[in-house]
């Protein structure tokens, strides 16, 4: 935390541009693995088999897709945050500052209080806490060194709790294995693993006849193929190839080589979680069948307090039942290590986005100072809004978390991901197209997920009368359905509408990512965007700077005031004090290579795809 200057846009939001590439795909992979997904895929496993590990396998060709062909073209442009790409790419404020809020919603409704709720939950089975007091207690630890330590303390302490999740889940898959009696008894024992208290004449608690397949009936299935391929490929591109918790971690690396090496290191890590959280937690239905795969509304409320049922429990009952005390410590550690290292990544890039996108925009004359003490001052809003969304959360979904999460992401993703794609890949998309096509597609996917929750899903005892809506099309088609509707608006629009001016495309797009870097004298000539902050800062004379700024350090503090200072490395600039000067653009932009770095980059890419390709084939 100490190596970087904290006190700097770029190095509190971006860790001084300086890291290499395995924090950087640890951070990754620490920032996607969070408790919601040690709680939700287990769960999901237990209750329904394989078939959510597709999220898993396409992710690792997705982080790969960022890494070769997204992350070029925004190192190019030069830029902080994703908002801030849309607005220079394509004009004006409004679809920057609708991304920028939109973005905010979905952490806290899909990730923060997600992952709060698991942690919790998990604490809750482990500790027998009240589960208020282990969110805040958690919370607490969780703020203090985000606020504190900025994008560097994140991404160097995700690497250290990405080397504890790994050795705390392989260890607990081995003993629950050993327990099972090993592979063949897993596949046998599922299968027969019916809870003795079922609802008579209905198909409750009897596991899928797919269970070990990904690619199920297209029709009749909760997973059907063609949406496995395409619709769930499409928010997964917004989430690893345009999401800042995500991107940011990339543009936070030396260089595109070191970020490209950060992509393949997790996307090889992406392979474990099938091993060492799905798998398990279908082990954990055969052994506590009865708790964990309960199908009884009563039973189901004396187990785990949840009527709709108790599959989430599956990971935390393993931990408990099998592991011997030491054990079961590490494995307290994996869960908090899990829930803290998401969370440290989503809160920094939440006031990333908060400070850069919204704070700058309404307050255009901010200083760097007022940006630092807005970005940690806005994470403790965050902590309070999430906290807030936990019940709701705790009643969605049939008690399949990981399910939760991937619905809401298809209602509200896939716009956005049509929008970054044809700014990325299409010169024509204007800003007119982008703008409604966000409002037009957001809106039909609100809508749908309002009567998602107005109307849940029927428990396997109950008759469906949902809406025709709901009923017949499945979260994964509407994904497809709600990407055309937002591709034919763009398309539509922006051929009306007049053509973006040069400066929205040169260095912009894919075609574009090796044109000159403009001079700072033409870059000034277009409206100030937020990767000249340090510099116009740095050209401020001595007045504004102190009239800006903040009182001159020479005035009283108070020694608290001194300590919290000190503690989030913010340094009080004195009249006249000499600042850094401003680093040369065409650093920043550049996209060079060594060429033998890049054959071994690009080497390990084709091995990669090709291991992400042959373990989809084989469970297909």
């Amino acid at each position: 935390m100490w190596r970087t200057k904290r006190s700097t846009v770029d190095g509190y939001f971006l860790a001084g541009k300086n890291i290499t590439w395995w924090p950087v795909g640890a951070s990754l992979f620490a920032s996607n693995i969070g408790s919601g997904h040690f709680i939700g895929l287990a769960g999901s496993g237990a209750a329904a088999g394989i078939g959510a590990i597709a999220y898993e396998w396409n992710g690792m060709l997705m982080v790969l897709l960022l890494g070769w062909v997204f992350l070029p073209i925004y190192i190019a442009s030069g830029v902080t945050t994703m908002p801030e790409y849309l607005q220079r790419r394509f004009g004006g404020r409004r679809t920057q500052i609708f991304i920028a809020v939109l973005s905010l919603f979905i952490y806290i409704f899909t990730k923060i209080s997600v992952d709060i709720y698991a942690g919790a939950l998990f604490i809750q089975l482990a500790l027998k806490w009240n589960i208020y007091l282990a969110v805040v207690l958690l919370l607490v630890i969780t703020a203090l060194y985000t606020i504190a330590g900025g994008l560097a303390a994140v991404i160097y302490t995700d690497a250290a709790q990405t080397a504890v999740m790994l050795a705390g889940a392989l260890t607990l898959m081995g003993f629950s294995f050993a327990e099972v009696g090993g592979w063949n008894a897993l596949m046998e024992g599922y299968h027969n693993a019916i809870p003795s208290v079922r609802v008579p004449n209905s198909t409750c608690g009897i596991p899928r006849d797919d269970a070990f397949h990904i690619f199920r009936d297209p029709v009749t299935s909760d997973l059907p193929w063609p949406g496995v391929i395409v619709g769930m490929t499409i928010p997964s591109m917004w989430y690893w190839c345009s999401d800042q918790v995500i991107v940011q971690r990339s543009l936070a690396a030396k260089t595109l080589t070191h970020a490209k090496g950060g992509s393949l290191t997790a996307s090889y890590l992406k392979v474990l979680p099938f091993f060492m959280i799905m798998l398990p937690g279908m082990i954990s239905r055969i052994l506590y069948t009865d708790e964990v795969a309960c199908t009884d509304p009563q039973l189901c409320e004396q187990v785990c307090g949840n009527a709709v049922g108790c599959s989430d429990i599956a990971y935390g009952k393993l931990v408990m039942e099998l592991l011997p005390s030491g054990l079961r410590g590490l494995m307290m550690a994996v869960m908090i290590a899990a829930l803290m290292s998401s969370l440290t990544s989503i809160f920094n890039s939440s006031s990333t986005i908060f400070t850069m996108d919204l704070w700058k925009t309404f307050r255009s004359q901010a200083s760097e100072w007022e940006l630092m003490i807005v970005g940690r001052v806005f994470v403790l809003v965050l902590i309070v809004l999430s906290v807030l969304w936990i019940p709701i959360v705790q009643a969605s979904q049939g008690g399949q978390l990981f399910i939760y999460i991937q619905s809401i992401s298809n209602y509200l993703q896939p716009p956005v991901s049509v929008i970054f794609l044809c700014g990325c890949f299409w010169k024509r998309a204007n800003e007119k197209g982008a703008f409604w096509g966000l409002v037009i597609g957001l809106t039909v996917g609100v809508i749908r997920m309002i009567l998602d929750f107005v109307y849940p899903a029927p428990l396997c005892f109950e008759k469906d009368e949902r809406p025709a809506v709901l009923r017949y099309i499945h979260y994964l088609y509407f994904s497809m359905l709600l990407s055309f509707i937002t591709l034919i608006v763009v398309v539509v629009i922006s051929l009306t509408t007049e053509e973006p001016r040069p400066e929205q495309i040169s260095r912009l797009t894919w075609f574009t990512r090796f044109d000159p870097v403009e001079t700072k004298e033409q870059v000034f000539t277009l409206e100030p965007t937020i990767t000249d902050l340090q510099t116009s800062n740095n050209q401020q004379t001595p007045e504004t700077e102190v009239t800006h700024n903040e009182p001159d350090s020479t005035s009283s503090q108070s020694t608290l005031i001194s300590a919290i200072y000190w503690l989030c490395g913010m340094e009080r600039r004195r009249n006249g004090d000499v600042v850094d000067p401003p680093v040369d653009e065409q650093v920043i932009c550049s996209l060079e290579e060594k060429p033998h770095l890049r054959l071994i980059v690009n080497i390990n890419l084709i091995i990669c795809m090709s291991v992400a390709v042959f373990i989809i084939g084989y469970w297909a």
